[in-house]
């Protein structure tokens, strides 16, 4: 579920979340390159950025990989009703296996992804989650991959 902020947008927060979406440097100091990129340093952008997720602007600083290449995942629903959905969608979020979740308009209204170093794992994560949430899950595996460009530009009035 978001998180909604007040905070107000500085400069540096639109280029930090504007300009790395997307060719986040493989750099052993990533945040030191970003830094210079900006003209700022390392301190003030790693500080930034912790503002930024705190306040619910960036959920995650992290590689996007391919399904499959490196571990496992997959795609998990759960029928919620929806005085419990706020609820069951923080368990869910808990798990350390998720990676993310969202209400969806479906009788299976709450879906997330689960992610494991391998399958074995990942099936004992969803059947940890059922355990937590008293709610049966489904497994929806990979059938064919598409890339979706999750990077997206930020529009300021």
């Amino acid at each position: 579920m978001a998180t909604r902020s007040h905070h107000e947008l500085t400069e540096l927060d639109r280029r930090l979340l504007d300009s790395f979406q997307r060719g986040f440097p493989l750099d052993p100091s990533p945040f030191a390159a970003i830094a210079e990129a900006v003209g700022s340093d390392e301190e003030t952008v790693l500080a930034a950025y912790r503002v930024l997720q705190d306040e619910g602007f960036v959920s995650r600083i992290g590689p996007v990989v391919a399904p499959h290449r490196a571990g496992w995942s997959t795609l998990a629903a759960m029928a919620v009703e929806p005085a419990a959905l706020e609820e069951t969608a923080a368990r869910v979020s808990a798990h350390p296996a998720v990676n993310h979740n969202y209400e969806r308009e479906h009788r299976l209204n709450l879906w997330f992804v689960v992610t494991a170093p391998d399958e074995a794992a990942g099936i004992v994560a969803l059947d940890e989650i059922a355990a937590e949430t008293g709610r049966k899950v489904i497994d929806l595996p990979l059938i064919e991959a598409f890339h979706i460009d999750l990077g997206f530009p930020i529009q300021w009035n």
